[in-house]
């Protein structure tokens, strides 16, 4: 990591519910659980502000402040949203330390487009605008930047530019971006009525990505 993880102060919840995890987050707070392996979970409340400022920088660590002189190191693990999936209800950490390897998704910074995109009938199509990574804690990267102005067709997890230490997890083939060329299949009208029905559009890229239907 480039920087520092940010510190937060979080406050021990004594009672649980729906309820009460109402009451805190019309107070400003958000509910939140400390996973620790070989121990129990530990159920606390965070500022909802503090935390979303460091969800939307992109920090995956955090070292959570309780007072006791000792914070605790910890990966953002999962985040749970209302039912309408538009604002934050909960967050799960768990207790990490520098030197742990962890499996985390990162989004990817993707900026330009390949000069082909701007082509007539050409679709720039992103499928994976965020990979798993593993690392140590340490390394875990502020950023992984994708630049496709200098890409002619076709952008792979093997092109990305890791920091050392960091590794995908995925096949180094994957598609991250390719420009796909849809053309409008031309066909000799042949009077019949098969022949009169309008062509459908065709689908060509270079090189398709044989891996895109697999399910991840």
């Amino acid at each position: 990591m480039a920087h520092e993880a940010p510190i937060v102060k979080v406050e021990l919840r004594d009672r649980l519910g729906t309820r009460y995890a109402r009451r805190l987050r019309n107070s400003g707070r958000l509910p939140a659980t400390i996973y620790s392996k070989g121990t129990d979970p530990v159920s606390v409340s965070v500022d909802e502000k503090e935390v979303l400022v460091h969800l939307h920088a992109g920090n995956h660590i955090i070292e959570l402040d309780s007072g006791d002189g000792s914070p605790a190191t910890v990966l953002v693990k999962d985040l749970q949203f209302g039912y309408l999936g538009d604002n934050l209800i909960h967050v799960d950490f768990a207790r990490v330390d520098m030197n742990q390897v962890v499996t985390i998704n990162m989004t990817l910074e993707i900026s330009g487009q390949p000069a082909s995109a701007s082509a007539a009938g050409a679709i720039l199509e992103i499928p994976r605008p965020e990979i798993e990574i593993v690392c140590m804690v340490k390394d875990i990267p502020d950023s992984i930047k994708v630049d496709l102005s200098k890409v002619e067709n076709i952008f792979t997890i093997g092109d990305l530019d890791l920091p050392a230490g960091v590794k995908a997890s995925l096949d180094p083939e994957r598609h991250i971006a390719h420009v796909t060329i849809v053309q409008e299949a031309v066909e000799e009208a042949d009077g019949s009525a098969e022949g009169a029905e309008d062509a459908a559009p065709e689908v060509i890229s270079g090189t398709p990505d044989t891996n895109e239907g697999d399910s991840e």
